[in-house]
Order: C-alpha cells, then structure tokens, then sequence
C-alpha cells in the first residue's frame, strides 16, 4: 500500500500538468528563418494541441507593414492542431509572422517569426 501512494502521487501530478498545456508553434510552412524560392497562396502552422481559429489570428507583414494575409484562418479537416491562412501573392523579400493562437482549453499563446522569398 505505502508503494501506491507514491505513484498515485505522482499520476496525479502529471495530470495537472496536462491540464495546463500550452498551444506551443511546433513547425510552420515557410519555415522559421527559411528562404523559399516563391511565394506560397497559402501557409500553415501546426501547434502541440488544438487550436480554436476563432480566436487566432495571423499577419504576414513586409518591410513596410503590409499584412498579405487573406481571410480568416482555419483549421485542417484532418488536424485541429494545425491552423492554416491564404496569402495575397508575396513579393521577393523578407516577411515576418506574428500569431496569436487560443488552444481548446483556452489557453493563449503568441510569437513571432521571419522567413524570405527569394528573388
């Protein structure tokens, strides 16, 4: 019995530590940092768990300010934990990426990104 305890213990730990999950950017399409040799019409971010699209959100922006997404993001048929947004067509240069994405426990994370379109 004393042995059970323990490891009751510690289960019970590791669900609550679950329980406060982040939604963490795990990969994203164009890649963190990456140069890509043209412009996608779309681009996607793939979290650690579900998102809720409706409370996330995605700029593409340039030098300049410019946001090239279009519409609102979505989730993909097959996989709520990936989140993806159309784009305007992107010129040859450097783009950066803020997101905002809320998980399906309610739990909100942000960050921010870079990547380039060649020339």
């Amino acid at each position: 019995m004393r042995r059970l305890i323990p490891l009751a213990l510690a289960l019970s730990l590791l669900g609550v530590s679950g329980a406060n999950a982040h939604a963490l950017l795990q990969k994203a399409f164009p890649a963190v940092g990456s140069t890509i040799p043209s412009a996608p019409a779309e681009m996607w971010l793939r979290f650690s768990e579900g998102v809720e699209p409706a409370f996330c959100s995605v700029a593409v922006r340039d030098a300049a300010g410019s946001d090239f997404v279009t519409g609102r993001p979505h989730t993909a048929p097959d996989n709520a934990r990936q989140l993806l947004v159309g784009l305007k067509t992107l010129p040859a240069g450097a783009y950066k990426v803020e997101w905002h994405a809320t998980s399906v426990d309610t739990h909100k994370t942000e960050g921010t990104y870079g990547f380039t379109v060649a020339p």
